[in-house]
């Protein structure tokens, strides 16, 4: 496999122009010779109806609805996108759009806001965490018709136009008006890196976008100025996203001319190598990945080049198992399919696509089944193809089809969840408790430096409990204190790390929700029984 090495060494510059990963952009449908006759099949069907049918139809709309019908006899990652929903869902990965910078929330049908991008527009015509947006454009803007979508659609849109805002605060009655251009809005796809301990440095990626390496980057150096010498990454819930990110993200960890990923897809032009240039700043810390069974496509890229070149210990559960690249067409109308390509495998040669010919539906079940099953609670129950062997750097065994397995299995964590929990949970009001809780002191906790000393303040845990319980059991959810005593941990320390959230922004929020978290704790019990040492030791006790 190391004979076209010297041109397939990893280097971000051939990276970023030859193919992007996950999903990338680009490309135009030509039509062979070979579907002609399905072509004028398909139009002579659509011109019969058309001229026939018995009622009047749109057959642009038939068309429509038609296309995705199609493409899912393909496999489940295969996609048609209308041109009505293809900015939003580009602007996900593309790591930018154009809005007013504010992170908000629905409450009482009211979009309220609870952060406020620093040097955004909001935060330069003068909105603050706590404002209560009331109408857009002179129109009123509340009510229970309102959703998020709506919230986005209307704050959302080109850059340099002008949307109006009126704002309701808490410290007057008067209704305030804020005319506010629309700029460049960064989606940061780090949502978190803090020290966990004097050692240890965490970091949470939530996507993989055009942005995430130079922000993953970013996050590495200051957890190392801040005294880091070993890294939790944490890839829960991430489903993906330009594995050429991940590609960069694993070179930083990896010894020169160590194979990261490589494709092989029907045209030899989908067959890609990609090494590592022996560059990466970070080749002699101690690492550790946590996954779940939502982290998918590059997650398990970068998890697995990690496992398979034994520089890192893989924590948590069985990842979700998607193997397959696809490829974005642009069509005439500004719609576009995004196709399955190739499908990519580990340095192994592991290909963790899970099995997807019994159809989307079934394909969509196996998470469930995997909750039916017990493997989420039970390492012995991980169903793995033991027929499938593939042999990591030092010799491991790891094996291919249906994800990436962990070295260290870690359970769900139910503790705490009882039918009260989730009845407050459900109803929404850890987050309208924590956020009127924020309004309340919001004068007091803004002299504060940070969380830790807005931790400090807080009122003791019984006391916290007791007001939320009495909140609860106003908005429909009586107190069962046999239940609440259960949960009462899980709950207080939610509300802190919402509260936190609704004071400081985003950052102040996972340091704080993380505090007990299972599989950050085995990270660390690893780290200090040197277990994610290099090379791992086979003999790894979960």
């Amino acid at each position: 496999m190391k004979s076209n090495k010297n041109n397939l060494v990893l280097l971000p510059i051939a990276i970023a122009v030859s193919i992007v990963i996950g999903i990338t952009i680009g490309g135009k449908f030509s039509n062979s010779g070979g579907i002609h006759f399905s072509d004028r099949k398909i139009n002579t069907i659509l011109n019969l109806v058309s001229d026939g049918y018995v009622d009047t139809v749109n057959i642009n709309n038939i068309v429509e609805q038609t296309i995705p019908q199609l493409l899912s006899n393909l496999d489940p990652h295969t996609v048609y996108i209308p041109s009505k929903d293809l900015n939003a869902v580009n602007e996900e990965l593309d790591g930018s759009f154009s809005g007013i910078g504010v992170s908000f929330f629905l409450m009482n049908d009211t979009v309220r806001i609870i952060e406020v991008l620093s040097g955004g527009p909001s935060e330069k015509a003068g909105l603050i965490a706590g404002d209560k947006i009331v109408s857009i454009n002179d129109s009123a803007f509340v009510g229970p018709s309102i959703n998020n979508q709506a919230v986005f659609n209307k704050l959302r849109g080109i850059k340099g136009s002008k949307v109006k805002l009126g704002i309701k605060r808490n410290n007057t009655n008067d209704i305030l008006s804020y005319d506010i251009t629309r700029g460049d809005i960064p989606m940061v796809s780090i949502d978190a890196s803090y020290m966990v301990d004097k050692e240890i440095g965490y970091i949470r990626i939530d996507k993989f976008a055009r942005t995430t390496y130079d922000e993953f980057l970013q996050a590495l150096v200051k957890l190392k100025n801040e005294g880091a010498e070993k890294y939790i990454l944490d890839l829960r819930g991430n489903g993906g996203g330009f594995m050429e990110m991940a590609i960069l993200m694993a070179n930083e960890f990896l010894p020169e001319n160590s194979l990261i990923v490589y494709t092989k897809g029907r045209e030899r032009k989908n067959d890609q190598q990609f090494w590592s240039d022996g560059n990466g700043s970070f080749q002699n810390v101690e690492l550790a990945i946590l996954i779940d069974e939502f982290s998918a496509s590059a997650s398990e890229i970068l998890a697995g080049a990690i496992q398979d070149n034994d520089r890192g210990l893989i924590v948590g559960r069985r990842s979700f198992g998607k193997g397959l690249v696809q490829k974005q067409f642009q069509l005439n109308d500004s719609s576009a399919v995004r196709m399955t390509v190739s499908r990519y495998y580990t340095p192994s040669g592991r290909c963790i696509q899970k099995d997807y010919k019994k159809g989307e539906e079934a394909y969509n079940q196996d998470i469930y089944d995997r909750y039916a099953h017990g493997e989420l609670s039970n390492k012995d129950s991980i169903r793995i193809d033991t027929s499938n062997v593939f042999m990591t750097v030092n010799h491991r065994k790891v094996y291919g089809g249906g994800g990436i397995v962990p070295d260290i299995f870690v359970p769900t964590d139910t503790s705490g969840i009882t039918s009260y929990y989730i009845n407050v949970s459900n109803a929404g009001l850890l987050q309208k408790f924590a956020y009127e809780f924020a309004e309340i002191n919001r004068d007091e906790f803004k002299e504060l430096n940070d969380y830790k000393q807005f931790l400090r303040i807080l009122p003791s845990n019984n006391s916290l409990l007791y007001d939320f319980v009495t909140y609860a059991s106003k908005n429909g959810v009586p107190a069962r204190w046999f239940y609440i005593n259960q949960s009462k941990s899980l709950i207080v320390n939610q509300l802190k790390a919402l509260i936190a959230r609704d004071i400081f922004g985003t950052e102040a929020f996972y340091p704080i929700y993380n505090k007990n978290d299972k599989m950050i704790q085995k990270a660390v019990k690893a780290f200090n029984e040197n277990k994610a040492s290099i090379p791992i030791s086979e003999n790894i006790s979960n």
